[in-house]
């Protein structure tokens, strides 16, 4: 059995329902920031629901949008 450690510590916000919500986040918390292109082609996900999947964390305060890649706040 191999156990792999990456020392990401992350907690998701307990509002969150959605699962893509949810990914979205940990894509985020794990990265330096992507554009939605990044996030359409590591996670699967349309361009649309990336749009509105982000527009909502932007909302709620758990994301920012600067020079076109999305970073958490």
């Amino acid at each position: 059995m191999v156990s792999t450690t990456t020392g990401l510590d992350v907690s998701l916000p307990t509002e969150l329902d959605s699962a893509r919500a949810k990914l979205v986040y940990l894509y985020l918390a794990a990265s330096d920031g992507a554009t939605a292109e990044d996030l359409c082609t590591d996670l699967a996900v349309t361009k649309g629901a990336v749009l509105s999947i982000t527009g909502t964390l932007r909302e709620r305060g758990y994301l920012e949008r600067t020079d076109g890649r999305y970073e958490l706040v």
